[in-house]
């Protein structure tokens, strides 16, 4: 059996920074929060991400690396995906960026993170069956998330319940993408659901929230870091290692964002964590590895069947 290709430890490292970049990014986007409110920060990063994207949608066109050739007729699709993963993508971020305001980057990272579980537990929706690996991990990572949040009473803060909302939002996120990508170019799509989430954000900014030019120049930092670092560059160094990376090998590396956010946020914001909710994280990141690894495990016997009837 043949589990990984050549190219496939290279592909590893740039998971690995990809991780890295999003772990940081709950820090910037914790940051952002002293200088302005959720939604004009997201508004502004999203929108930086897309354009960060164009020299990529350009490179990508020239040297013919697109999944689907563009064509005119699939702009009007491309629009529909975009608004539907714009919409769930603005629902997710929002939530989460309003959640950091009352937590923690490193709860907010572990929590978030769960959508590796929700994702093929939602799959039963559309009768898809998830093995016992995937009832493990759940079973861990609710077990988890329960030392994580709740506090005496069975109460849950509101930061952590909307963290724990932009999870769900996360989950349906992936599985729209998951059948949208099949059908258009995935960095395409990518900038489109940038677009839509920059532009949402911005109007409900204007109704709702400040927008102090000085603001903006003050959380310059965590902006930029936000719109270049984990929107552009994370997202364009995802798609090149996913070409040579198992989907669910993948998976587990990109896990370690949850981790990362942790260190980034005691190193950063010296934020720390009491013995419980050390403990929580632990079970949390336990389940999001067992889910990911029986998928693997999955894929890998899927392919050793495979080149045994050939």
């Amino acid at each position: 059996m043949k589990t990984f290709i050549p190219g496939t430890f290279r592909a590893d490292l740039l998971l690995l920074l990809t991780a890295f970049i999003w772990g940081v990014a709950f820090v910037a986007q914790r940051a952002g929060m002293d200088h302005m409110g959720p939604f004009i920060y997201n508004g502004v990063r999203f929108g930086l991400g897309a354009l960060t994207l164009v020299p990529v949608i350009w490179y990508r066109q020239k040297k013919r690396l697109v999944d689907h050739p563009f064509q005119k007729k699939e702009s009007a699709f491309l629009l529909k995906a975009g608004i539907i993963s714009g919409l769930l993508l603005f629902l997710g971020s929002s939530l989460q960026q309003v959640g950091i305001v009352y937590t923690t980057a490193g709860k907010a990272g572990f929590i978030t993170g769960l959508y590796v579980v929700i994702v093929p537990v939602l799959g039963l929706i559309w009768r898809q069956r998830p093995g016992p690996g995937v009832w493990t991990g759940a079973v861990l990572a609710v077990s988890g998330l329960y030392l994580l949040t709740i506090s005496g009473g069975l109460s849950i803060d509101l930061g952590d319940f909307l963290v724990l909302l932009c999870a769900l939002a996360f989950a349906l996120h992936v599985l729209a993408i998951g059948w949208l990508v099949t059908r258009v170019d995935c960095v395409r799509l990518a900038q489109t659901q940038f677009i839509v989430t920059s532009v949402l954000s911005l109007l409900v900014a204007i109704i709702f929230e400040d927008i102090l030019m000085s603001a903006l120049i003050d959380g310059i930092i965590p902006i930029l870091y936000g719109g270049i670092m984990s929107a552009g560059v994370a997202f364009t160094l995802q798609i090149v290692a996913q070409r040579q990376a198992p989907p669910a090998h993948a998976a587990i590396i990109l896990s370690l964002e949850s981790v990362f956010a942790v260190l980034a946020g005691w190193m950063i914001l010296s934020e720390t964590m009491a013995g419980r909710e050390i403990v929580g994280c632990a079970l949390m990141f336990s389940g999001m590895i067992t889910a990911q690894v029986y998928s693997l495990k999955r894929i890998n016997v899927k392919v050793d069947k495979t080149e045994k009837a050939t």
